[in-house]
C-alpha cells in the first residue's frame, strides 16, 4: 500500500478537491491518504483562538460565521446530489456548533488544540463525501482514533501501529483510506497536534507503521529543485536524494518538505517521493537511502538568521567554556544552527530570536558579545565528504565577491554552509548555481563525449578487424 499526502493548496477549493479525488482513485490500488486542512482554514481557526484568548467572543463568533458561510458555498460547488448536499450540511452544522461552544470567557490551550484540529476534520469529511457520492470505494479513518504521542510529545510508533491495525481490520475491503494530517491525541488522551507542517510527519509515521511501499508527498511543484525557483531562473528538479541530503535541504530552507518527515521513513527504509499535483505522471523527486558519490545535488537558503559572537581572552584553554555558552541557549530553548570557534571566541547562528536579549545579557558574563541580524544561511548539499577534492573550492570560489560571516564544513558529509547578509542572498544563490551546476553539466558532457569517442573507436576497430 502507498501513502499519499496532499497539502492545503491541493484541497484548497472544491475544484481542487475534485481533481485530487480523481487522481487518488485513478491509481486503481489500495492507498492511504493523508489530507491537510483547506488552505486558509487553519489561519482562521488560529484567529478565532486569538480572539478567545483576548476575551472577545464576539470577534471569534464573527470569524466562525464567515468561515461557515465559506464552507456552505463549497457544498454547492462540490456536490451534485441533494442527498450528499444535505449530509454534508448536517455535518458542517454540527462542526460549527462545536466551534461556537468555545466562545466563553475561560479559554485554555487544550481548547485551542481542539479548535485548530477542526480544519483537517472539515477537509477530510468533505473529500470522503465527494468520493462516496461519485462511487469511489473510500472511507474515513479519523486520526484521533489511532495517532498518539508519548509523554515527550513524540509519536508513539508502537501505540500508533497497534491502534491503526485495529482500526483497519474493522474497515477492510476499501481501496481508499482517508485520514487527517497534523492532529493526534497525547499520552493523556487529549486532542493535540504535530505542529505546523505536521501532515508530512503524519504521512511518514503512518507509512512506517504499516510498512508502506512508498510515501508520496503531493505538492504544487515538480519535486525538490536544485535551487530556489523563486529567486533563481532555470532551476531543475533533483530526481534523487539521500534521506540525509533531503533533511539538510528541508532544515535549511527548502519549503517543499517538512524536516521532521524524513526520520520515520528513513529508519523504516521506506522511500519518500515528492510529486506534482498538476503533472501526476512527472517522476518528481525520490528520497531514499541510496548514496550517489561525488555529486552536488542542490542549494537552499534560510532567511532571518541571527549571528552571535562571544569573544573572550579567558576562553584559551578554559575547560567548560563552550558548555556554559551552549547551556544559555538551551535554557531558553533556542537551537543553534551553525558553530565556528577560534582560540579566543565562538560564533553561532540561530533562527529564533525570541529570547535574544536575555541570551545576550547572560553571554556577557563570559566575554564581549556581538550580534548581527538579518542574516541568511546558504546550504550546499550533496556528497561532500572531505576526500571529494575540489567541491569546497568550487563553493568558496562562487562566493568570492560576497562577504561571508561564517562557514561550516565537516560537521556533515552532505553539507557546506555559508552565513551571509540577507541582502546578498539572491546574488549568492545565482553565483553558486552558475558555478556548481555549470561544473556538473560540464563534467557530464565530458563523460558523454568520452563515451562517444570510446564507442567510435570500438566501432572503428571492429571495421578494421572485419576488413
Amino acid at each position: 500500500m502507498k501513502i499519499m499526502k496532499f497539502g492545503g493548496t491541493s484541497v484548497g477549493s472544491p475544484e481542487r478537491m475534485k481533481s485530487v479525488s480523481q487522481l487518488i482513485a485513478s491509481s486503481g490500488e489500495p492507498v492511504f491518504v493523508v489530507l491537510s486542512a483547506m488552505s486558509g482554514t487553519t489561519n482562521s481557526l488560529v484567529e478565532i483562538c486569538n480572539y478567545l484568548y483576548k476575551k472577545n467572543p464576539e470577534g471569534a463568533a464573527d470569524i466562525i460565521n464567515r468561515l461557515e458561510q465559506t464552507y456552505d458555498h463549497h457544498v454547492e460547488e462540490l456536490y451534485s446530489t441533494d442527498e450528499y448536499k444535505e449530509k454534508t450540511r448536517l455535518f458542517l452544522k454540527e462542526a460549527f456548533r462545536f466551534l461556537r461552544s468555545f466562545t466563553h470567557d475561560l479559554f485554555t490551550s487544550f481548547e485551542e488544540k481542539n479548535i485548530v484540529a477542526q480544519g483537517e476534520i472539515l477537509s477530510t469529511n468533505l473529500v470522503v463525501n465527494y468520493m462516496q457520492e461519485n462511487g469511489m470505494n473510500a472511507t474515513l479513518l479519523p486520526a484521533l482514533d489511532f495517532m498518539r504521542t508519548d509523554k515527550n510529545s513524540e509519536p508513539d510508533i508502537n501505540a500508533i501501529r497497534n491502534h491503526l491495525s485495529e482500526v483497519m481490520s474493522k474497515n477492510e475491503g476499501y481501496q481508499i483510506y482517508i485520514t487527517q494530517g497534523f492532529i493526534c491525541r497525547n499520552t493523556y488522551g487529549e486532542v493535540d497536534n504535530l505542529l505546523r507542517g505536521g501532515s508530512d510527519y503524519t504521512a511518514s509515521i503512518i507509512g512506517a507503521a504499516i510498512n508502506a511501499e512508498e510515501i508520496q508527498i503531493w505538492t504544487d511543484i515538480d519535486g525538490m529543485h536544485n535551487n530556489d525557483p523563486r529567486v533563481v531562473e532555470h532551476t531543475e528538479p533533483v530526481r534523487q536524494l539521500h534521506f540525509d541530503e533531503a533533511a539538510e535541504l528541508a532544515y535549511f530552507g527548502a519549503k517543499i518538505l517538512h524536516p521532521t518527515c524524513i526520520r520515520p521513513a528513513k529508519f523504516a527504509n521506506i522511500p519518500v517521493r515528492l510529486k506534482y499535483t498538476m503533472e501526476p505522471d512527472s517522476p518528481g523527486t525520490i528520497i531514499n537511502n541510496e548514496r550517489v558519490k561525488g555529486k552536488i545535488k542542490a542549494i537552499a537558503a534560510k532567511d532571518n538568521i541571527t549571528a552571535v559572537k562571544v569573544k573572550s581572552s579567558r576562553m584559551l584553554l578554559a575547560a567548560g567554556f563552550l558548555r556554559k555558552v551552549f547551556e544559555i541557549f538551551e535554557s531558553y530553548q533556542t537551537p543553534i544552527d551553525m558553530v565556528t570557534t577560534s582560540e579566543v571566541g565562538v560564533s553561532m547562528s540561530v533562527d529564533n530570536a525570541a529570547h535574544l536579549n536575555e541570551i545576550v545579557d547572560e553571554l556577557k558574563k563570559y566575554g564581549t558579545v556581538t550580534v548581527d541580524t538579518d542574516m541568511c544561511t546558504i546550504c550546499i548539499v550533496g556528497d561532500l565528504e572531505w576526500n571529494n577534492i575540489g567541491f569546497e573550492t568550487l563553493a568558496t570560489n562562487a562566493m568570492r565577491d560576497i562577504p561571508v560571516r561564517m562557514i561550516a564544513y565537516g560537521g556533515s558529509n552532505y553539507n557546506i554552509s555559508f552565513l551571509i547578509r540577507g541582502e546578498d542572498k539572491k546574488k549568492a544563490l545565482k553565483n553558486l548555481s552558475d558555478t556548481l551546476f555549470w561544473h556538473i553539466r560540464d563534467n557530464e558532457r565530458n563523460k558523454r563525449e568520452k563515451t562517444s569517442d570510446s564507442d567510435a573507436e570500438q566501432m572503428s576497430q571492429r571495421r578494421t578487424t572485419r576488413d
